[in-house]
């Protein structure tokens, strides 16, 4: 058994913070900033089984967690990687059940503040520019501005066949044998570019504990949230950013319309 560290259906739409787009998971994967709201996700197509992607809009300087709700009545294994980096462990993450995790109870839903340094102790992500992030510290670009949840669930044992009688003679079981589906391919990560990153703030008390917890073998499904600054959300057309019409200055209303019927 593996001692892993322990302490999710996304409705979404363009200018809300619960996704939508067909999706419907173990888990919820949502952005909590530390004013207090939800930030906006803006789900995109995937061409990968099992995996939702959206864009984010980071705020300089904000304070912000990953939260996280177990849909499921089954406990969860979650690989949470920022920038490419494992939150637990702060090494380059590759999404795998070997790598460290924590665990959601069933029906629980977890806040994940930022990069833990302690059994009790965590140091705050914030958006800032990748040069300040904790992963340009270590030379790595290769996942920047990405936060990624891969949801393992965990491993049980195999029910037992069920039981049929024969009036011939004892009672025995059924032989099948059901095979293990194939995990799907590994998402490619963006290539970086000058882009935002997450720092490693200041540290804040988060106790922990250690649990017993073997994961499958394959992730259940993944969750990849691509943050950009609005400018470049603008410029990529991801988001309108048209200035709204003035209702005293619209060129297109032409002549004054007769007045309705009372």
């Amino acid at each position: 058994m593996k001692k892993l560290i322990g302490p999710l259906w996304l409705l979404i739409g363009v200018l809300l913070a619960w996704p939508a787009w067909g999706f419907q998971g173990l888990a919820e994967v949502t952005i909590q900033s530390d004013r207090g709201y939800y930030m906006p996700l803006i789900p995109v197509s995937s061409d990968q089984p099992q995996t939702y992607r959206a864009y984010v809009e980071a705020v300089r300087g904000e304070r912000y967690s990953v939260r996280v709700e177990n849909r499921s009545p089954y406990r969860l294994g979650l690989v949470i990687a920022v920038d490419g980096r494992n939150i637990i462990s702060g090494k380059k993450s590759f999404l795998q059940p070997r790598e460290r995790m924590y665990i959601l109870d069933p029906r629980a839903s977890g806040l994940y503040e930022g990069w833990r340094t302690g059994r009790d102790r965590v140091n705050r992500f914030y958006f800032t520019e990748a040069g300040d992030s904790y992963a340009g510290a270590w030379g790595d670009h290769s996942a920047m501005g990405v936060i990624a949840v891969a949801v393992f669930p965990e491993r049980r044992p195999p029910e037992p066949p069920p039981a049929i009688y024969d009036p011939e003679g004892p009672y025995r079981h059924q032989d099948g044998k059901e095979g293990l589906k194939k995990s799907a391919p590994q998402p490619k990560m963006p290539r970086a570019e000058s882009q935002p990153g997450t720092g490693f703030g200041e540290g804040r008390y988060s106790p922990s504990v250690r649990v017993d917890f073997e994961p499958e073998p394959v992730a259940a499904e993944r969750h990849f949230l691509k943050y950009e600054w609005r400018e470049t959300l603008c410029r990529r057309g991801i988001i309108d950013c048209r200035p709204s019409g003035n209702r005293f200055w619209d060129e297109g209303r032409g002549y004054a319309p007769y007045p309705r019927e009372r």
